[in-house]
């Protein structure tokens, strides 16, 4: 099942400085899971200043337990980067999942 995850940072002083800290950790995760083709696309959602505030991702599990087991270890929720997520199922067209074959 695919779904499309919208998630914010949080918005205090220090929220830049939790992103940073758990970045490279997310990125090899994600890296990871785009291989298993469990995530198909991913990008930061910016400010009007090109600050990065949170994160868009459309993932592709097998069910949504095995996309909430997952969520548990996401770098930027063990850090307290996302604050705010919002989950909806999604399905992508099949001719982008052309490129995943």
């Amino acid at each position: 099942m695919q779904y499309i995850i919208t998630a914010y940072d949080g918005t205090d002083e220090k929220a830049p400085e939790r992103r940073l800290t758990a970045r490279e950790e997310h990125l090899k995760s994600v890296e990871r899971r785009f291989k298993l083709g469990e995530h198909l696309y991913g990008t930061a959602i910016l400010d009007e200043n090109g600050n990065m505030i949170g994160s868009m991702m459309v993932v592709d599990y097998p069910s949504r337990e095995e996309m909430d087991k997952w969520l548990k270890d996401e770098p930027y929720i063990v850090g307290n980067v996302w604050q705010k997520i919002e989950i909806q199922p999604c399905r992508v067209a099949p001719i982008f999942m052309e490129l995943y074959k």
